[in-house]
Formats: structure tokens, C-alpha cells, sequence
């Protein structure tokens, strides 16, 4: 029997106790550990025990992000493009679909990556046409 909600503390020092035989899996699952779609929460279920048996763990504070951090690099794919990662466009505040000018400063080897606004994209369909006269 799965309980309804997760077990925290004492309550689940007990239960874990009671079926340390099992695998780790099946001891977060029997204590509440589950996800909506059926998956075994099993860091969260790590986390309680850990939190239960009375040590702190320092929080690390991720700006809302999950997974992987952002390294501030890229690599030169084989096709020759270069990837900006979703973590770099959301601090950016860039939505799918939004254009951006590409600066390329050959006398430091770098590139800019900025957002068009209405603004900017007005003047560089001016900019188009003008070079194509």
C-alpha cells in the first residue's frame, strides 16, 4: 500500500526500518515516493531520509534552473554551427521565435548575440533593402 502523502521523520525512519530488506526503490515507493505519472522519486525520498535522521543539507541556490548549469562555453559543431543553450537564452529573457543580431568583432575574436526589438527590426529591413539597391 502506497500512503497518500510522503512520509517525513520519525514516521519514516520507521518505515524504512520495517522493510530495509527491500530495495531502495520499493522503500520509497511503500513510504510515498512517487510521482504523478508512477515514477519513483528516489533523491527526494534520499533527501527525507538524510533530513530525518538529523542532517542538514545546505541548499544551493540554482535560480530556478534544473539539471546541468550553464558552463558559459560551446563547441564548434561538425556542421560548423555553435549552440547558445536554453539556460543562456532564458537569463536573456529571449522567447522562441524572437530574432537577434549576430555582431562578429574580428579585432577581439568575438561575437554578440542581441535581441531585436520592433525598433531595430524596422531599420534592419531598411538596411536590407538599401544593400540590395
Amino acid at each position: 500500500m502506497i500512503p497518500s502523502e510522503q512520509l517525513m521523520g520519525e514516521a519514516l525512519l520507521n518505515r524504512t526500518r520495517d522493510l530495509s530488506s527491500n530495495t531502495v526503490e520499493q522503500i520509497a515507493k511503500a513510504c510515498g515516493y512517487v510521482g504523478p505519472g508512477g515514477r519513483v522519486l528516489k533523491k527526494a525520498f534520499l533527501k527525507a531520509l538524510v533530513h530525518a535522521k538529523g542532517f542538514a543539507i545546505p541548499e544551493v541556490d540554482s535560480d530556478g534552473f534544473r539539471g546541468r548549469q550553464a558552463e558559459y562555453r560551446t563547441r564548434v559543431h561538425g556542421n560548423g554551427n555553435l549552440l547558445v543553450g536554453h539556460a543562456y537564452t532564458k537569463r536573456l529573457g529571449l522567447e522562441p521565435g524572437q530574432e537577434c543580431s549576430i555582431e562578429l568583432h574580428q579585432e577581439t575574436g568575438t561575437i554578440w548575440l542581441r535581441p531585436l526589438t520592433a525598433k531595430d527590426e524596422g531599420e534592419t529591413e531598411a538596411e536590407e533593402i538599401s544593400d540590395a539597391e
